[in-house]
């Protein structure tokens, strides 16, 4: 049966051609008009998910690009009297150039995320409407458009519309499979699910959220230009409503999503809904119909129709597969690292305060090549601190941070990432909706320049490595603890690093759990990755390090070999107070 399947780009094209042909059907005009509609909810909902539903950015304000291509168009046709196919391109390039210009500033401000960007959305659309409505864009009694010719291109101008339409939808539909099956996919998922680890492990979440944004704005504008004319009477009130932003969010909520086709999905059933239910006697009840399928769906099915067609395909799959296995993949071999004196990192009097609390009060280390070097400290001392600067994740306020030569200390994370740096985290930090194998390769593709083949096959090698190989295919939620570090190191060692930072790896782990994490450890060196790890159990820190700093303060108090600096006396004091000193 999966030999019949065709590609879904394919399928995209038979279906868009199929369509194409069905004014030639000379059917009543109603069937034109009800695919008309569906192509153009298909268009708003699928331009909506681009930046909502993929990148978690979600938008109220969908309604005002709509409304700016619509505007764009009326203005254009009836003040200027160009021709209505030359307006639409301007109607989707003005509303992506309103939506980039928005996207380059807000983009830019760290806390506008979540209910932030959806309330400012939101406000844009009331802003727009507002000025349509008090400039000669309207003006208050709306813009009549009947009198715009539309060329007859495929037989009546009725008919040019709906082609229109339809091309529209297949380039929204089409635009979401491409970017769902990309880099530029994969790290729009990341930045939904924890933006500022996406950023770290080389996601330039800036400039995809900005082309994401940009995208789904010019969709929405020139479907609006079209739909302009399609009505051909525009006024603010219908044309700015924040229902229509509301009602693509619902379709692409009910399709799923998480999923290319979702919000199509979600917009031909909706459609279909309305416009079998919601005539006769009974369009009130019918409409209390339409709502609680609506609700039923979204309670039994969370990640929406596709949710549920991918659930039941991948048992299916699963039950077929049987006792089919595959052959492991390996790690490349390297050398042993040696330690040697010249430095690969090196901190000089770096500084990071937090509301006046400061952090790091002027720290100065070098990191060796080849070494696994200890940071330690008593709680509050500036040691995950010092990680989350160094990796970017933090702008250091001061001092300067070298890698391999490269100054470092204002370059954004993801640049940082390129240069040869991971890290993991004190609380692993997984990317919940993506597979094991998918977080690992994200790490591959972004911070180790791999295309998404090639980061998914090194993925399942890195994933050997540190025995995960089985659970390649879970999500991390069904991971235990030690599991989920591993997969944190995993992910860390895909962008193949020269130099990895490991943040209390071992806490919360059973003594065995412990010797199999610094086992690992060791192997990490040995494959030639200088190792920085933050650790409070001395035990591991004494068995595994090759040299020991000491922070207290945000400041260096003791370096050198383990055992020589636990019995410093500024140390002593540090961690057990002046009467053991």
């Amino acid at each position: 049966m999966s030999a019949l399947r065709l590609p879904a780009g394919l399928g995209l094209v038979v279906a868009a051609l199929a369509l194409a042909l069905v004014p030639a059907l000379k059917l009543p005009a109603f069937y034109e008009s009800f695919l008309y509609l569906v192509f153009f909810w298909i268009s708003l909902a699928t331009s909506w998910n681009i930046l909502s539903g993929y990148a978690g950015y979600f938008s109220f304000g969908h309604a005002a690009f709509f409304g700016a291509g619509v505007y764009t168009t009326a203005t254009l046709t009836t003040t200027f009297n160009v021709p209505f196919l030359l307006s639409l391109p301007a109607a989707g390039l003005v509303a992506a150039l309103l939506g980039s210009v928005i996207a380059a500033v807000v983009f830019r401000v760290r806390g506008v995320r979540g209910e932030l960007f959806g309330l400012l959305t939101l406000a844009v659309t009331f802003v727009l409407s507002t000025i349509a409505l008090n400039t000669r864009l309207d003006g208050g009694p709306g813009v009549f458009l009947a009198a715009v010719p539309v060329p007859a291109l495929f037989g009546t101008p009725a008919t040019t519309l709906y082609h229109l339409a339809l091309g529209v939808a297949f380039v929204s539909v089409f635009a979401a499979l491409a970017i769902y099956r990309s880099r530029w996919g994969m790290g729009l998922f990341a930045i939904r699910d924890d933006e500022d680890v996406a950023e770290v492990l080389g996601v330039p979440t800036y400039r995809y959220k900005l082309a994401a944004f940009a995208l789904s704005c010019f969709i929405a504008g020139l479907i609006g230009g079209i739909h302009a004319m399609f009505v051909t009477y525009v006024t603010v009130a219908e044309t700015f409503a924040v229902g229509l932003a509301v009602d693509a969010i619902m379709m692409a909520a009910l399709g799923g999503t998480r999923f290319w086709y979702g919000p199509a999905l979600g917009a031909v059933i909706v459609t279909t809904l309305t416009q079998s239910l919601t005539g006769g006697e009974s369009a009130v009840l019918n409409r209390a119909l339409i709502g609680a399928i609506l609700i039923a769906v979204i309670v039994f099915l969370p990640n929406g129709v596709a949710g549920g067609f991918r659930r039941r395909a991948r048992r299916a799959a699963g039950a077929a597969a049987g006792a089919v296995t595959t052959a492991p993949v390996t790690v490349k071999p390297e050398s042993p690292a040696r330690a040697t004196s010249a430095p690969l990192l090196g901190c000089v009097e770096v500084k990071k305060a937090f509301r006046g609390l400061q952090a790091l009060a002027g720290v100065t280390l070098e990191v060796r090549t080849g070494e696994i070097l200890g940071l330690i400290g008593p709680n509050g001392s500036g040691k995950s601190t010092l990680i989350n600067v160094v990796s970017g994740y933090y702008r250091v306020d001061g001092g300067q941070i070298v890698l391999d030569g490269h100054d470092i200390a204002r370059v954004r994370a993801h640049r940082i990432a390129g240069l040869g740096l991971a890290r993991t985290y004190q609380i692993p930090r997984s990317f919940r909706r993506l597979r094991v194998v998918d977080n690992v390769a994200l790490a591959a593709m972004f911070g180790g320049g791999h295309g998404r083949a090639a980061g998914r096959t090194l993925a399942r090698s890195w994933l050997a490595f540190t025995g995960l190989e089985a659970k390649a295919d879970a999500l991390p939620d069904e991971l235990n603890l030690l599991e989920r570090k591993f997969l944190d190191l995993a992910r860390a060692l895909a962008s193949e690093p020269r130099l990895v930072l490991l943040d209390e790896v071992l806490s919360g782990l059973t003594p065995a759990q412990m010797t199999d994490a610094l086992r690992l450890v060791r192997r990490i060196r040995d494959r030639g990755t200088t190792v920085v790890f933050v650790e409070h159990i001395m035990r591991a820190v004494l068995d595994l390090a090759d040299r020991v700093v000491v922070l207290s303060g945000g400041q260096v108090i003791a370096e050198g070999p383990p055992r020589q600096v636990m019995r410093d006396p500024d140390v002593v004091r540090a961690y057990l107070g002046k009467a053991y000193a």
